[in-house]
């Protein structure tokens, strides 16, 4: 077996794990990194921070772990990226994370061409995804270096190698999902004809290695962070679904080995490729849930997510909330909704607040649910759950009353990690195969639906007509 360290690089922080030949985990990490949110929608990071915290956190799982790894492996954000030089490495350009917007004009003008690129990248127009931020970037900061997603860069200071992973690269509307190539049509549509691309890889590959932790150590088994959560826990059949409660809430259900396009709003994307088979999934995002709970800490709700379920009230009191901060992602793609509380009267308490603000993340993880049975045919049977958030049982309560399904809760923090160990054993030990490779876990709880389907729907619709008079 293989001794492996993971670098979970995501959006409010790093976190490298590593994990031993029998599964354990024998040291642990974790360095945080804020985003900067601008007035204009723009959403950044600093590279260098990012960059510091990867090796910063890598070499600390490594002294804590007191062993040697086999290989390091990296889960990135999938759709942030930047513009770097490519003969020094240094960055161009701040990150542009996920979240940002500024790119919602080149989506516009793009606006004629949506069907077409639902058809051959799997994604809905918009920029969320990454060639949008790169063509931003290159019409608003400079023309100079190359411009990819975060783990490009990464990885080229790690290794001095030019790759990406297929799942990260089937987040950006330029890859065919058919092919698992670049489109060079879509590209040309964003203006990045002339561009450097990544060498696209599969997720059962080594890419090289790397000095900057401990001696010299393979790189491979790069994946982008949800598909890594989807892994870890599980979902290795047609049907399974996991939800990761993060800055944002993330469902992914496992969707075949076909690349079935979406007919609910929702982005079919590579879920991993190894062995030479390439298995998708169907996706959808709530932009905002651990940032949803920071927001009612800032204004003094709660003085920390670890107190949501004291002070969520039972009942509340008919206040609705969409906590749509950053607009609504899948399936509604509406990303000028701005969040809202409705129902308020003089006896509306901070408790009913906080309790409709959990209850509106749920509701809009319950409607991710229902479209995605719609499109694999049948209702979810069941949910897995991880995150920092699934701590909260008022929140994952309501997931389940909402759902009308049980809820599994993962036994670790460490989802996308652990999914990325996965994925690095099977680049390291080429007869493994995929089920093999996936830590073994059991739920440490499972959340039963405690409203009747009568009243989950009522709620849904009522909240429905709160999210409607937000638009």
């Amino acid at each position: 077996m293989t001794v492996v360290l993971a670098i979970d690089q995501g959006t409010s922080g790093t976190k490298a794990v590593v994990v031993d030949e029998d599964g354990q985990l024998r040291g642990l990490a974790e360095l945080s990194i804020r985003p900067r949110y601008l007035p204009n929608g723009g959403v950044e990071q600093n590279p260098q921070e990012m960059l510091d915290s990867v090796i910063t956190a890598g070499q600390l799982a490594l002294e804590k772990a007191g062993c040697k790894a086999d290989i390091v492996t990296l889960a990135n954000q999938g759709e942030t990226v930047l513009a770097w030089n490519p003969k020094t490495g240094e960055p161009l350009s701040q990150m542009l994370v996920w979240q940002d917007r500024r790119a919602e004009s080149i989506c516009a003008e793009l606006s004629e061409y949506s069907d077409d690129f639902a058809h051959r990248t799997g994604l809905v127009l918009d920029p969320y995804f990454s060639a949008p931020k790169q063509a931003w970037i290159r019409r608003n900061v400079t023309t100079e270096g190359v411009v990819t997603t975060s783990d490009s860069w990464l990885l080229h200071k790690l290794t001095g190698e030019f790759v990406t992973d297929v799942t990260t690269a089937s987040r950006s509307l330029i890859l065919d999902l058919e092919t698992a190539n670049w489109d060079g049509e879509l590209v040309a549509r964003f203006g990045l004809q002339n561009e450097a691309l990544p060498t696209i890889v599969a997720n059962d590959q080594v890419i090289g290695s790397t000095s900057v932790f401990a001696g010299e150590i393979a790189v491979g088994g790069l994946v982008v962070d949800q598909q890594a959560a989807l892994l870890a826990e599980s979902c290795l059949l047609p049907g399974e679904a996991k939800c990761t409660f993060g800055t944002g809430a993330f469902l992914l259900a496992n969707a075949s080995s076909q690349a079935t396009r979406s007919s609910t709003g929702l982005s079919t994307s590579v879920a991993w490729q190894v062995r030479a088979d390439t298995t998708y999934c169907f996706d959808g995002q709530v932009y905002t849930a651990a940032s949803a709970v920071r927001w009612l800490q800032k204004l003094g709700f709660i003085n920390g997510a670890h107190e949501l379920d004291a002070v969520a009230a039972e009942d509340p009191n008919g206040v609705y909330s969409v906590p749509s901060f950053a607009g609504l992602a899948a399936p509604w793609w509406k990303p000028e909704t701005k969040a809202s509380i409705t129902g308020m009267t003089l006896s509306t308490e901070k408790s009913h607040i906080v309790k409709a603000v959990l209850q509106g993340i749920a509701a809009q993880v319950a409607e991710l649910g229902l479209a995605i049975g719609n499109d694999i045919g049948y209702p979810l049977q069941r949910l897995r759950v991880d995150g920092g958030l699934t701590q909260s049982a008022v929140l994952m309560q309501a997931v389940a009353d909402l759902m009308q399904i049980e809820i599994d809760i993962f036994p670790s923090q460490h989802a996308t990690p652990l999914g990325a160990v996965a994925l690095a054993r099977l680049s390291m030990n080429p007869n493994m195969s995929l089920a093999d490779s996936v830590v073994a876990w059991q739920p440490v709880k499972t959340y039963s639906p405690s409203w009747s389907a009568t009243r989950s729907a009522e709620f849904l619709g009522n909240w429905k007509l709160a999210m409607d008079a937000s638009n």
